[in-house]
């Protein structure tokens, strides 16, 4: 099929951006909250690069491939890195529908305004899947907790709170990286 053909620059490119989110991973840059174990971290900002410079087919191979390398070097952290795939995905499918629907290129994130409604609508329906993807599943997996007593021993909107915090980090990090830094150069809308 087409939409998983990437030329083998962008394949390069996007195998490069995936071996440096296992790698922040692995060493785990970022913040744990002591009291919930929840973290804040940059493994997905490499997955919103993808997606700035190459277009979706890149964020979503970027993105698998990160989580499996991650669970292969770190057999423990499948749980997290299937949590931030899930949690994640609805942000680049989010900019990358905005952009379909309105006709426009990826260059068009090069103003940080036009980034605002695709976010928003990105993190409610992060919120939306992670809530019960949590105390459904990964609160229970990772503590041996049931729903119920996650439900009551986790407050809702720490969960919700931890990941619009994520997300305007993943996107924001990301989008200083393309376009102020100027990786945007490396990107494929650049060489057309």
């Amino acid at each position: 099929m087409k939409i998983f053909k990437l030329s083998p620059r962008i394949l390069a490119l996007s195998a490069a951006l995936a071996a440096i989110s296992a790698v922040v991973q692995l060493v785990h840059i970022g913040y744990q909250s002591p009291t919930w174990g929840m973290w804040i971290d940059l493994v997905a900002v490499t997955w919103i690069i993808a997606f700035f410079l190459f277009g979706l087919r890149s964020s979503i191979a970027v993105s698998i491939t990160g989580a499996l390398i991650i669970t292969i070097f770190d057999p423990s952290t499948w749980l997290g890195a299937s949590m931030k795939f899930i949690a994640t995905a609805p942000l680049y499918l989010s900019l990358y529908l905005y952009l379909r629907l309105y006709k426009k290129k990826l260059q068009y994130y090069d103003k940080p305004f036009h980034l605002l409604i695709p976010t928003f609508i990105g993190l409610i329906i992060r919120s939306l899947i992670v809530l019960p993807l949590n105390y459904f599943y990964a609160i229970p997996i990772w503590t041996g907790m049931d729903p119920i007593k996650a439900i009551a021993a986790i407050p809702w909107f720490v969960i919700v709170g931890f990941n619009i915090v994520q997300g305007i980090l993943d996107i924001s990090l990301a989008w200083i990286l393309v376009f102020r830094f100027r990786l945007s150069r490396y990107a494929d809308w650049n060489n057309e």
